[in-house]
């Protein structure tokens, strides 16, 4: 029994001063807890020079973890085990992560720069009077086409996916809300709809465009239609930004029923170690120079108002990309419809594959 005591006491007395040591360590290599900024963040959506100046005017330490879901993203904070100062989560998640409690609320007096985000962008249905996020890039969903494989034709509406010339030519995201809405845009309904008719009325629409379905795929869909894999694809706007920046005959419209308007915001988790790191960075990132040669690498659209000033005018003028207010009162932000009808937006979706299979 002795032994087994001495044995424990051991291992504890190596283990305390390993995690010393480490601590240790982490401190003189100016990794301390208020020095260091770890930041949680979408794959490529962040031009590294901009870390690498931040560091150089703060002296603080940023360390860059990604992810590939607004799921994955919301696990690992809600398990606690990462600290995070600063994340980039989707709209829908953020009303997700508010009832969990998994934010921290900003303090505005510490971001003056927040006066150059553009008003329309700003107290929006899924964060009001922006407690606790701040947009980051904003886009919408809508359809890349190329003119040379549709004889000239340029789609407008949800409904020109629809026409019989184009069979096995279209690729979508693999996306339920994105193609639920997409139905339901198609029959002038809300892409937030919650009527059992009106989601089983696009369901059974859908079941029809399986013929002029390619196939529905990921990250994949970018390579696919800049090789001209496809004559159409249903994309989110960054996406189609970059696969028309691989082949320029490709052409990018928001469909004149309406589409979502997506955002990608930053926010503070609860897991937050450095907040006035934190706040810090996420000024940084909303000083207008740095908003503009972020969107100009990344290929998104700004809420940053005053960055257009420093954009080329091809990419601050590009309607595509950059709607007037006329075009964005059509849009929908996803709202978020609680687990039950998000699994049943799942389940619908999950119908339409095995239909299209």
């Amino acid at each position: 029994m002795r032994q087994l005591v001495r044995m424990f006491l051991l291992i504890f007395i190596v283990s305390f001063t390993l995690m010393y040591v480490i601590s240790t360590l982490n401190s003189t290599q100016g990794y301390s807890g208020k020095n260091t900024l770890t930041i949680y963040n979408w794959g490529d959506y962040i031009d590294p020079d901009l870390i690498k100046q931040f560091e150089k005017e703060s002296g603080i330490k940023v360390i860059y973890q990604t992810f590939d879901s607004n799921e994955a993203m919301m696990t690992k904070i809600a398990q606690g085990g990462t600290t995070f100062d600063v994340a980039v989560p989707s709209e829908y998640a953020i009303s997700k992560m508010k009832e969990e409690n998994l934010l921290l609320p900003l303090d505005h007096s510490k971001l003056p720069n927040l006066k150059y985000i553009n008003p329309r962008f700003m107290d929006l249905s899924f964060d009001k009077k922006n407690t606790y996020s701040i947009p980051y890039f904003w886009g919408t969903v809508g359809i890349v086409y190329n003119p040379d494989m549709l004889d000239g034709k340029k789609p407008t509406s949800w409904n020109d996916l629809w026409d019989e010339n184009l069979r096995n030519q279209i690729l979508l995201v693999d996306g339920a809300r994105e193609v639920i809405g997409m139905g339901l845009n198609s029959l002038h309904y809300s892409l937030n709809d919650t009527n059992e008719e009106h989601l089983q009325e696009a369901k059974q629409k859908l079941s029809t465009l399986t013929p002029n379905v390619k196939a529905i795929v990921g990250d994949e869909i970018k390579m696919l239609l800049a090789n001209e894999e496809a004559a159409v694809g249903v994309v989110w706007s960054g996406d189609a930004s970059e696969i028309m920046s691989e082949n320029e005959k490709l052409d990018y419209v928001v469909p004149e029923e309406g589409s979502n308007l997506w955002f990608d915001n930053m926010v503070i988790p609860k897991t937050a170690k450095n907040l006035e790191g934190a706040h810090q960075f996420i000024n940084f990132m909303l000083e207008p120079e740095h908003a503009a040669q972020n969107a100009e690498y990344v290929g998104y659209s700004t809420p940053n108002e005053k960055a257009l000033e420093y954009l080329p005018e091809e990419i601050a003028g590009d309607e595509r990309f950059y709607p007037d207010p006329e075009m964005t009162k059509k849009l929908e932000v996803y709202e978020n419809l609680g687990k039950r009808m998000l699994s049943h937006y799942n389940e619908l979706f999950l119908e339409f594959k095995m239909h299209k299979k």
